[in-house]
């Protein structure tokens, strides 16, 4: 009657562990002494010191790797989670309630996926996808806030977005082709944002930027634009048998004002924070950037 069941359980037993390793899992990392430490005011929170928690995060991620299985890393704020307990009810000193919070930030919130690099390479990387996150997330929220313009009616938050996502096409397509990596910066209150493209030419001489970046890039270049704030676009190309090129453009209201070549080695060679001068490097150009062809906007619109 029974004939069969030793087989059958030991085939459930293999396709139960070969679809372990189809459940992807996460980790919500603590990143930095001071949110380890707030982590230890829950007494079921089983570590002591950093230095062990790191290694034990480390251990488990290679241990995974090495079973087959895929794992993304979270970044795992512990105000974020205090403040997830309150809203949701949960109690706060519970395992699963870390396990919960988890769960939420690998849909919400800056995460990595692990593939066997160190947790030292890992963790600047997974701090500055919060950052980059965070800064995507303000230029957002003051795009939506700026509403419409008095004069015309038009959405100015949109309208900047418009203008923006124009200039970074034109930006990309008159730069040479190769490794191109452009950086704008907006002086913003409460703090200076920044954000980063890597639009790398293919065989084709086409573009290849992640959807994303282009659409974090855009916004805060819109947000600069929508509220003319100082701040500017610079531009770094690479390419085999060159040297680089570097040029950049100033925000000028709803335009882009190419700087001098002086002005870019001025600002590359300068030392923010001290105004000390720095030796500029070697196998670099610094150039006046290419003609845009651009459609200037009417002056005084959209204030």
């Amino acid at each position: 009657m029974c004939a069969g069941t030793g087989p059958a359980r030991a085939d459930l037993r293999t396709l139960r562990r070969v679809l372990r390793r189809e459940v992807a899992g996460t980790i919500g990392l603590l990143t930095d002494e001071h949110d380890f430490r707030a982590m230890r005011r829950y007494r079921s929170f089983a570590f002591d010191d950093y230095a062990t928690y790191r290694e034990a995060v480390e251990d488990l991620l290679r241990t995974r790797a090495a079973q087959g299985f895929h794992t993304t890393v979270a970044l795992f704020d512990p105000e974020e989670y205090a403040d997830f307990c309150t809203d949701t009810g949960l109690n706060p000193d519970a395992p699963s309630s870390r396990a919960r919070f988890t769960a939420e930030i690998a849909t919400t919130g800056p995460t990595i996926p692990y593939d066997g690099q160190s947790l030292s390479d890992l963790t600047p990387a997974l701090v500055d996808e919060g950052v980059r996150q965070a800064t995507w997330e303000y230029a957002t929220a003051v795009l939506a806030r700026l509403g419409t313009c008095a004069g015309c009616g038009e959405d100015i938050g949109r309208a900047a977005f418009t203008r923006a996502s124009d200039l970074v096409s034109r930006v990309l397509d008159a730069a040479r082709p190769g490794k191109r990596h452009l950086v704008c910066s907006v002086s913003a209150a409460p703090e200076t944002l920044v954000a980063v493209l890597h639009a790398d030419t293919d065989t084709d001489g086409a573009a290849s930027p992640g959807d994303a970046e282009v659409l974090e890039f855009t916004t805060v270049l819109a947000l600069g634009l929508a509220t003319r704030s100082p701040g500017g676009l610079v531009m770094r190309t690479s390419a085999p048998d060159t040297t680089d090129q570097l040029y950049g453009w100033r925000l000028r209201g709803e335009d882009l004002e190419p700087l001098t070549a002086g002005e870019v080695f001025a600002a590359y060679c300068t030392d923010a924070e001290s105004g000390d001068p720095i030796s500029p490097e070697s196998n670099v150009d610094y150039c006046v950037p290419p003609d845009l062809g651009q459609d200037r906007p009417e002056p005084g619109h959209h204030h």
